[in-house]
């Protein structure tokens, strides 16, 4: 072994979904929106010059912070923006995750947690989840160096009350609390209200799922104006022209179109409760999911087999191999259609295996 291998950091990544590269394929693996985003968007590609390639961006994302704070109302001293989610989550370890106590997160949750604590040498625990796959507040009433999870939480679709929320950070007051609310548009209930109460908590939020926008790549954080300097701070000690000229364009204009917006949630949500029926005909258990999927096991048939079942059929759907969840998949919801071509290929090798 070469002595400049001692120096080199060595960590294991996040394996993210599989994207497939054929054609003719139902993609329900990796949490996107079937839908395509806002129409609103199409011309304002048709305004873009050739500065938005040429000049670099604004560091400090002006318009797209804007747009967002007068979306929730909230002043623009209390947004931050990145280049989706994991890049705000990545910028809120960084700057917040810096106790000798470790930090504490679900020990089913989303996987990129641990990643960046190991990548970040943070010390952290799993707090486990009960048997119903839920988070047990109390857990996280003990000493800590700070606290993230999400709600809905991941891979499980479950939703935490607010009043269990508000519960933690009560007990957490010395530490920075980060609810990823990543699925949070899919019929679940936003903790954003609570940052009028608590200086300590962060809302994370993505344009990714519920705006159709994983392929350009918006993420945000909402906070007291000191977390979100604090932030920046960091980000423009990193890399000061993260989100480029096109995608801050972009962003703005989708957040116009509400309508557009509410009626592809409610055909998304339709479409979960419709499909949650249909599984339970077929033998499937799963919790209540609040998220744009369902992770679900059935009665009889493994997880693994069906997964390569449905696979062999060009329909991708997620399958993990940790200990507890190993017998689940995490079906995307996708279209009315797409999902009644799964509801009936499951129906017919169910009956048939």
């Amino acid at each position: 072994m070469k002595n400049f291998n001692n120096n080199i950091r060595k960590v294991k990544p996040y394996i993210p979904g599989e994207q497939p590269q054929e054609i003719n394929v139902i993609k329900l693996n990796t949490n996107e929106n079937p839908y395509p985003p806002s129409p609103n968007i199409l011309e304002v590609l048709k305004t873009i010059n050739d500065d938005c390639l040429r000049l670099y961006p604004d560091p400090e994302s002006k318009i797209l912070v804007k747009a967002l704070a007068d979306f929730y109302n909230l002043n623009e001293n209390q947004v931050f923006v990145g280049i989706g989610s994991d890049d705000v989550l990545a910028m809120c370890f960084l700057t917040f995750f810096n106790s000798l106590n470790p930090i504490i997160f679900p020990d089913i949750t989303y996987s990129f947690y641990n990643v960046w604590a190991d990548l970040f040498n943070i010390p952290y625990k799993y707090s486990v989840l009960d048997k119903n796959f839920m988070i047990v507040k109390e857990d996280y009433f003990k000493e800590n160096g700070g606290i993230i999870f999400p709600n809905p939480n991941a891979p499980t679709g479950l939703e935490m009350n607010i009043s269990d929320i508000e519960d933690i950070l009560m007990h957490n007051k010395d530490v920075i609390v980060i609810v990823d609310e990543a699925y949070v548009d899919f019929g679940s209930h936003s903790a954003l209200p609570l940052i009028k109460k608590y200086k300590n908590l962060i809302i994370v939020q993505t344009f990714s799922k519920s705006r159709s926008f994983a392929g350009v790549r918006i993420g945000y954080a909402m906070g007291d104006s000191e977390l979100i300097e604090s932030l920046n701070n960091v980000k423009h000690s990193f890399n000061s022209y993260t989100i480029n000229q096109i995608t801050l364009k972009l962003g703005v204009e989708v957040l116009k179109n509400k309508v557009y917006f509410l009626d592809t949630l409610k055909k998304i949500e339709s479409t979960r409760e419709w499909t949650k029926k249909e599984l339970r005909k077929l033998g499937f258990f799963f919790q209540d999911s609040k998220a744009n999927f369902i992770f679900a096991r059935h009665n009889i048939c493994p997880a693994k087999e069906l997964f390569e079942a449905l696979r062999n059929q060009h329909i991708y759907v997620r399958h993990f191999e940790s200990a507890r969840i190993h017998d689940y998949l995490r079906i995307s919801i996708g279209t009315q259609k797409q999902m009644e071509t799964v509801v009936s290929f499951l129906k017919d090798y169910l009956e048939y295996r």
